[in-house]
């Protein structure tokens, strides 16, 4: 039952100080995430400033996995070069050693206190109070987990069944680096590996030289959930990540043979052996750095070699980023970027089947459904990834802007549904049977062809502007369709009339095009609802009340 209840109170213990991280980083991720993330993109401009971006985001985050996957994010758009990106994650991995090292220095004590200013301030209503508070209640949660290891882990002095585990990886030291990668990778958190060998180690249970191994197994298994968490990512990430591992693996197979003159050395130091996990920690990570720091170009070379470039398919989402769902600010600019993608398949769609209609090229229309088929894909990812963001922690603002994203997509995609499932096949169906518009008419659908797709470049630039005044003018141009509409429709049953051969055969073709195109200009209109709707400017029907 004694064993029993050791047990318990040390996975508790680790529990705690799991959930504490966690803590930490959705607290500043909350509070800080979009200052975090822009000042890793844009402090990658030289190896010192990549390096210690890299360094600051971990010793916030409390999480070089998180730090790993925004790199990897920022390399796969382009915005950090992968040599940089390397640096980075050298810089969060000796973060992640100084974190280490701070808790261990002894300050335990502090935990009540900030757990109770955390509590206070979560009690706030902006989220970036609220953020912060979770952040000091996390810290707070791992100091009192350190203190709770070194209680649970003190009783075991005396543990038989412990003291022969401890000689078994004692005498086989790549068994005990593998056992300890497999801890930190399970936890994901090679921290958390740390903190549990210093709790072993405070309470003498583990040679100086076994302790050295554990810990370089700590840090080769933290460098591994970042390659899975990356597999199904693009190519990009994934060398980002794939190197990271490379090189620890490479420094943990060098360090390894030499684990015995390490633990002398660093013993040596004017430090209590009973900091040397960390002390070890920060001391293999600064070296790690310092020697990979010079190769990180062929690093970067390498990764690009063994991983080699595969073609992405057209309608994977290109902005939709998992990792911004926590800052929700970053992640509708990300959803907003891959709109806008979607809005130029739209156009290109319009303008493959007007060129079709002026050419008489069938050739043109080839490529509308694949279009097609990208936009709905496309769109339906967007819905998605924006109902993930949920509603707790959302500003009323961040809601609104929201819902115009996700109905502007659906827009979008109804758009694309009538060029191929009608413009399309009218615009075929003219081709293949050889019919020709009367001259008048050909001019007026060309018109409102030109129109429409001018229409649908200004609704993209008031989707993103939210301009007012260009919105008032998108309303206005609603009429102007209408008007252009019924007017085309007169004349073709003038032309009608008059016994216009060329009229009497497209009639059909006519009438059905200047319906989709007065159709989808109606979908491009309604971007400018929203902004008329908070001016208070849009009315809910255009029919007059009755006279009384």
């Amino acid at each position: 039952m004694d064993s029993t209840v050791i047990m318990i109170n040390l996975f508790g213990a680790v529990a705690l100080l799991l959930f504490g991280l966690a803590q930490v980083k959705d607290g500043v991720s909350r509070a800080f995430g979009a200052r975090l993330r822009t000042g890793l993109a844009s402090g990658t401009r030289g190896g010192f400033r990549s390096f210690l971006s890299g360094l600051v985001a971990t010793i916030a985050l409390q999480s070089s996995t998180a730090t790993a996957l925004m790199t990897a994010s920022f390399v796969e758009r382009d915005l950090i070069k992968p040599r940089m990106a390397q640096i980075v994650l050298l810089g969060a991995n000796v973060g992640t050693a100084i974190t280490a090292w701070i808790v261990a220095t002894g300050i335990e004590w502090l935990s009540p206190l900030l757990i109770l200013a955390g509590i206070v301030l979560y009690r706030g209503r902006s989220s970036a109070r609220q953020g912060g508070g979770a952040a000091l209640i996390g810290i707070g949660l791992m100091l009192l987990s350190l203190h709770l290891l070194g209680l649970a882990t003190e009783p075991m002095r005396a543990s038989p069944a412990l003291a022969a585990f401890i000689g078994l990886l004692d005498g086989a030291l790549p068994v005990a680096l593998l056992f300890s990668a497999a801890l930190a990778f399970l936890s994901s958190s090679s921290l958390a590996v740390v903190v549990l060998i210093l709790s072993l180690a405070s309470a003498g249970l583990v040679s100086a030289e076994l302790v050295i191994v554990l810990v370089l197994g700590a840090n080769l298994g933290g460098a591994i959930p970042p390659v899975i968490a990356t597999l199904s990512g693009p190519v990009s990430a994934r060398r980002v990540t794939l190197g990271n591992l490379a090189v620890r693996a490479l420094g943990c197979f060098i360090a390894l043979p030499l684990a015995g003159y390490g633990a002398e050395l660093i013993q040596m130091l004017p430090f209590g052996p009973a900091k040397l996990p960390v002390d070890a920690h920060l001391a293999f990570n600064l070296l790690l750095a310092a020697l990979a720091w010079p190769f990180s170009r062929p690093l970067a070379t390498l990764m690009a070699r063994l991983v080699p470039d595969q073609a992405e398919p057209d309608n994977a989402p290109k902005y939709l980023d998992a990792q911004e769902l926590s800052t929700p600010v970053i992640a509708l600019t990300s959803a907003t970027r891959e709109v806008l993608g979607v809005g130029d398949l739209i156009e290109r769609m319009l303008v493959r089947v007007s060129e079709a209609f002026e050419q008489n090229d069938a050739g043109k229309l080839a490529e509308i459904p694949a279009l097609e088929e990208r936009v709905d894909r496309l769109q339906q990812a967007v819905k998605v990834y924006l109902s993930k963001l949920g509603r707790e922690g959302l500003t009323d603002e961040n809601a609104r802007r929201s819902i115009v994203v996700i109905d502007y997509a659906i827009n979008l995609e109804h758009m694309g549904d009538i060029i191929e499932k009608g413009l399309r096949e009218q615009v075929a169906k003219k081709i293949s049977l050889g019919l020709k518009f009367s001259d008048d008419g050909h001019q007026e659908l060309r018109k409102l062809f030109d129109l429409t797709i001018d229409n649908l470049r200004v609704a993209q630039t008031i989707f993103v502007t939210r301009d007012f005044n260009l919105a008032r003018q998108m309303m206005e141009v609603k009429v102007e369709v209408r008007r252009m509409e019924k007017q085309s429709a007169e004349r073709h049953l003038e032309r009608l009339r008059d016994g216009r051969a060329d009229s009497l055969q497209t009639s059909s073709l006519h009438l059905d095009m200047l319906r989709d195109l007065k159709r989808i200009n109606a979908h491009i209109v309604s971007v400018a609802h929203p902004i008329m709707d908070e001016s208070g400017l849009l009315i809910e029907s255009r029919v007059r009340p009755a006279a009384e």
